[in-house]
């Protein structure tokens, strides 16, 4: 079973859709990150939780 390790981001409520979307695109790129959850607050802000596979190297015996 693979291994997460998450990244929780607030987007407040006066940051247009846009430019979320902008930010979270970015950390999708460079920081190879995915999006795991999303929620949307009554009071309009967003709470975003992204998610990046752990990849462990075995260690070779030689």
């Amino acid at each position: 079973m693979p291994e997460y390790e998450f990244c929780d981001v607030y987007v407040p409520r006066g940051v247009s859709r846009k430019a979320a979307t902008r930010m979270l695109t970015d950390h999708a790129e460079y920081g190879h990150w995915e999006l795991d959850r999303l929620r949307l607050n009554p009071d309009g802000s967003r709470r975003v939780r992204l998610r990046r596979r752990i990849i462990r190297q075995l260690r070779a015996t030689w």
